[in-house]
């Protein structure tokens, strides 16, 4: 008689022990329909299985972490951000300068427009010496008449800019006949857009140093917790700078090589 009410009580006691085991962290595996006894309806406990984090969550999370953020009061104490990102951003503006001052192949008057000379009262656009025009698509010609003492300082200018021309003067007139521009040219100034690229990118290292040294000063008063975040928030905007020049270099190879 105990046995045939142990049978009766033990559907009951399978279903609190199914109930304890599961957990809102484990998801249940499929369960056979086939029952642990054949005379009851009590079935054996679910194989539970761990929920792991797939990789999309796991690179989301990475993403997250890598934003700094940190109170601008205590930055402000330490280093000014806004003029280290001035420094940086001055780094790719003389980039952009140099790209299109030393590497046009443009035959155009505005061509010449960046070709910087040096007078005995400073330095001066060309096309504030002189007026330039376009006489045909192989020669350009600048009139030297409004400052006539800046004629020699203007054709040197013309001979050792990049664009390799050879002007010749006469009187306050500056002929420039226009060169073919040549696959080698081409892949010459191609190469000196790579150098103009890495001499920017010294320079914003240079920045980035000299910020990193000045908040390292800045032990006192301040966890070495505070100060990492300050370095890794300075390294990220050289990290943008420097992406952006990467894509100034790729843009102006495009268009130099066609």
């Amino acid at each position: 008689m105990a046995l045939n009410q142990l049978n009766l009580l033990r559907p009951l006691l399978c279903q609190t022990l199914l109930r304890q085991v599961r957990s809102p962290l484990v998801a249940p595996s499929r369960v056979s329909r086939l029952p642990l006894y054949p005379s009851t309806s009590c079935y054996p406990p679910a194989v539970c299985s761990r929920l792991y984090a797939t990789k999309k969550a796991k690179a989301k999370a990475k993403g997250q972490s890598a934003k700094v953020n940190i109170n601008s009061t205590l930055v402000e104490e330490i280093i000014s951000l806004d003029e280290v990102k001035e420094d940086m951003t001055d780094v790719l503006s003389a980039l952009k300068d140099d790209f299109t001052r030393n590497l046009s192949i443009r035959t155009s008057p505005g061509a010449l427009d960046h070709i910087v000379v040096t007078t005995q009262d400073g330095k001066f656009p060309l096309n504030q010496l002189g007026q330039i025009s376009m006489k045909s698509p192989q020669f350009i010609m600048v009139n030297m008449s409004s400052f006539p003492e800046a004629t020699a300082a203007a054709t040197r200018a013309l001979e050792e800019s990049s664009m390799n021309l050879n002007p010749e003067v006469d009187g306050t007139i500056i002929k420039v006949p226009v060169p073919k521009v040549t696959r080698e040219h081409r892949e010459n100034l191609s190469k000196l857009a790579k150098q103009l690229s890495n001499k920017a990118k010294d320079s914003l290292r240079k920045v980035r140093s000299n910020a990193v040294a000045q908040v390292k000063k800045a032990k006192e008063g301040h966890s070495e917790d505070t100060l990492r975040l300050v370095e890794k928030q300075i390294q990220q905007m050289s990290d943008n700078i420097l992406a952006d020049i990467d894509k100034q270099l790729a843009a102006k190879t495009k268009e130099l090589l066609g």
